[in-house]
């Protein structure tokens, strides 16, 4: 069967930069789950965007679906055909349908009952047919921000100026708004032309030939190679932050990496405040020198070519100089700044207008956090630091600095506390707070960080819980996932034991006594709750902890997280051995059988007659003693060993006695020891949501 390349490109004004990259994956899975639907075989397909267009080629795409024969299952033979044979009118209507007549009826029988089928030839569409029904792929995707240009409906990422469908050297028709396709798209804005294309293969080199590199990958490793050979030529390190990097190859269509400099004045500034300038504000890659020292130069990349670059680099000289020239002067500035008169001016900064000012906000962080400290029996100097670092822990956010530049919050509160002359671990906890401030990043590494870190986290989680702003599907406009799943992390490194649930329904108990928010105590502790378990399933999921045994563990009252982690990995590991299946299925049972016990009766030694029950008693008393040991020393690798020894005396009361029986007393006394077996066996949760196999 004859193929073609198949080519749409998307031409546009210029996207946010952090839109494009997920913008051409969507392009890529739309399309291609499209063309697998409709039956139309095609060979690698190759994405391509740069801040002006998205496109797709299709390589070796079939001109025409395959032609198939298919079967169509009709009524049962009772239903279309009559005591005399004749066909009904629901077999005439089930044919008609197909294109056929009852002629081309047969019967096959299914479960025990015969119906009427048919086979029916369908020959295969023409591709350019189906490929001028696309559109609703191509303007189906999301992006976080939308725009509507003129009189059209359309919602889009920005507004289309141009598209081309060319299927090998033809163009299929299409329309999006007011464009039309066509075989025209645009070069490099300043340094190409329109480029008019004969077929879809040669798109990549004909925009190489206007300045336009439309392969993402390549623009990305063009830019790290040019800062390689800038870094050797000059005998510099320059650390390509990732991020950075993909955020500059998306505002880019010719990249072309040049050098500036700037007054060595400004390195007496924190190398924070430098970094941040160039990367945050100006989407510079600062220069250090081998030993690790920041250098007066930066590096940046241009949209363009290789002409003129002495003039580019003077002018974005210019440009962070004024930036450096402004942060020197808050630098000193901020020199005039007094902690506890800092703290004072947070109570006129509105931290949520249902919720209160930031200064509102420390001072509940300042008791909650003493509280957590108390829980945790930290020593005396530690509490002391506690109490002041939870004090002034926001200070930082009225000081000229972080007004500027909020990226650097807690960064520059940890330097100017050290500089007023704070315990240096108060200090840190001021940094450490934010901690982790992505997903990749560290947890707090001190106590007073990791105390601190938690209860701002918690305080901020259950006050927007309180008011009813809860996250909901992609929306989490306060973070507050990341936030939760952030206290998680923490109690896991620092191996704390203690029990979120309680640190939740005190810090809502906090907010109900200063009467913040309009929900209900019991409703904000329950949806808290369910919101950190759907956290720590987040982690054991990224731990490679198979799913159902995630859901059996998330059964259990979210109290020692560590302990949550532990018992799922003893789980994961356990499914390997050869035994798994047998042990399961003969806990399980345990489990279903307790569900009747119809109260908390405990098991009278007197009632049990049978050599089984009475073995199954014994062993349980034994092992009971055992589990609850090894479960304090948080060995659950022991408490699973323990609870799996139990099978052949289960697996032989259920061979030989009936709980059910007739007998009140002895059924009682029987589902009483299966409901004290079972509440043995849920220390690993719910066992009966575990697939086995």
């Amino acid at each position: 069967m004859s193929k073609r390349d198949f080519l749409i490109e998307i031409g546009l004004e210029e996207m946010p930069a952090r839109f494009v990259t997920d913008s051409m994956s969507q392009l890529e899975a739309k399309v291609k789950e499209w063309l697998a639907a409709n039956q139309l075989e095609f060979g690698y397909v190759h994405v391509y965007s740069t801040p002006r267009r998205l496109a797709l080629l299709v390589e070796d795409l079939v001109e025409k679906q395959e032609d198939v024969t298919v079967e169509a299952k009709g009524p049962a033979k009772k239903v279309a055909q009559n005591e005399d044979g004749e066909w009904s009118k629901a077999a005439q209507g089930f044919t008609r349908g197909q294109g056929l007549t009852v002629d081309d009826i047969y019967f096959k029988e299914i479960n025990g009952v015969e119906y009427a089928h048919v086979q029916k030839h369908v020959v295969g569409k023409e591709t350019k047919e189906i490929l001028e029904t696309i559109v609703p792929v191509l303007t189906g995707l999301h992006f976080p921000k939308n725009m509507r240009w003129g009189s059209e409906e359309l919602r889009y990422v920005r507004p289309i100026k141009w598209l081309i469908a060319l299927f090998g050297d033809e163009i299929i028709p299409l329309r999006i708004t007011t464009v039309e396709s066509g075989r025209v798209s645009t070069g490099h804005r300043f340094l190409g032309a329109q480029v008019e294309l004969k077929e879809a293969a040669n798109y990549v080199d004909a925009l190489l030939s206007n300045y336009v590199i439309v392969n993402a990958f390549e623009r990305k490793e063009a830019i790290r190679q040019q800062l390689s050979i800038i870094a050797e030529e000059n005998g510099w390190v320059i650390p390509v932050d990732e991020d950075l990097l993909e955020e500059v190859n998306n505002l880019v269509e010719y990249p072309t990496a040049l050098f500036g400099t700037f007054e060595s004045e400004y390195l007496s500034l924190p190398e924070e405040v430098l970094i941040t300038s160039m990367k945050e504000h100006q989407r510079y890659f600062p220069v250090k020198s081998k030993d690790g020292k920041l250098l007066p130069y930066f590096v940046t990349v241009r949209n363009g070519n290789h002409e003129n670059l002495d003039n580019v680099a003077r002018g974005n000289e210019k440009v962070l100089r004024a930036r450096l020239s402004d942060a020197a002067f808050f630098s000193k500035e901020d020199e005039k700044l007094v902690i506890d008169e800092a703290v004072k001016r947070l109570d006129k900064i509105v931290f949520h207008e249902e919720i209160g000012t930031t200064g509102e906000k420390v001072k509940r962080v300042h008791n909650f956090a003493l509280k957590l400290a108390d829980l945790l029996q930290v020593d005396e100097e530690n509490m002391k630091n506690v109490s002041r670092a939870s004090s002034i822990y926001k200070f930082d956010l009225v000081s000229h600095m972080v007004y500027e530049f909020p990226e650097l919050q807690g960064i520059m509160g940890e330097k100017y506390a050290k500089a007023k002359g704070e315990n240096p671990v108060v200090a840190r906890a001021i940094n450490e707070h934010y901690m982790p401030r992505s997903a990749d990043d560290d947890t707090p590494a001190s106590d007073v960080g990791a105390i601190l870190s938690i209860s701002e986290k918690l305080d901020t989680i259950v006050g927007f819980f309180a008011i009813g702003v809860i996250p909901t599907g992609s929306q989490d406009p306060y973070a507050l996932r990341r936030q939760a799943s952030g206290i998680i992390q923490t109690l896991i490194n620092k191996k704390w034991p203690i029990s979120v649930e309680e640190l939740i329904t005190k810090f809502v108990s906090h907010y109900e006594e200063q009467n913040i928010g309009k929900r209900s105590k019991d409703e904000t502790v329950a949806e808290v709750i369910q919101f950190f378990k759907m956290r720590l399933k987040n982690n054991l999921s990224e731990r490679g902890i198979r799913y159902d045994i995630v859901d059996a563990i998330l059964e259990l009252p979210l109290h020692d997280v560590n302990a949550s982690v532990k018992k799922a990995e003893v789980l994961d590991a356990a499914k390997e051995d050869a035994n798994f299946k047998e042990i399961m299925e003969s806990l399980s049972r345990v489990r279903n059988i307790a569900k009747k016990a119809v109260n908390d009766n405990l098991v009278k030694a007197e009632l049990l007659i049978n050599r089984e029950e009475q073995a199954l008693y014994s062993l349980f008393k034994e092992k009971e003693e055992k589990v609850i040991q090894a479960s304090d020393a948080k060995d659950y690798t022991e408490v699973w060993k323990e609870l799996a020894s139990l099978k052949p005396a289960i697996d032989a009361f259920f061979d030989n006695i009936m709980v059910m029986t007739d007998k009140e007393d002895i059924r009682n006394n029987r589902l009483a020891l299966m409901s004290s077996l079972s509440q043995l066996i849920s220390v690993f949760g719910n066992i009966n949501v575990i697939i086995v196999k």
